[in-house]
């Protein structure tokens, strides 16, 4: 393994544990999702890149849309969470409650 693919896998597995043992804030999930993302879009451009292939330019960039899309979602989610909860933690959402 290269240290670019042990640099890019590491900061994948350490958003993934970021967002399985710091689940207090909503906003704190949002930004473990978000690094995950930012690491796969740079190990995806990397990955093109070291192979000279023109077929899988365009994945980096459709992932970075979708990113966006998922980045928008979250925080209209958070917004909205805050203005009927008053707090953005986790452990105040009552999924049952309308």
């Amino acid at each position: 393994m290269t240290p670019a693919h042990f640099t890019f896998s590491s900061a994948f597995i350490l958003g993934l544990a970021g967002l399985a043992f710091h689940r207090t804030h909503l906003l704190s999930a949002l930004l473990c999702l978000e690094g995950m993302m930012l690491s796969l879009f740079i190990a995806m451009s990397v990955w093109t890149l070291q192979l000279d292939a023109t077929a899988f330019s365009p994945s980096p960039m459709l992932l970075l849309a979708f990113s966006a899309c998922e980045a928008s979602a979250g925080l209209a989610l958070l917004v909205a969470t805050a203005r009927t909860h008053g707090t953005d933690r986790l452990q105040s959402l009552n999924l049952l409650q309308c």
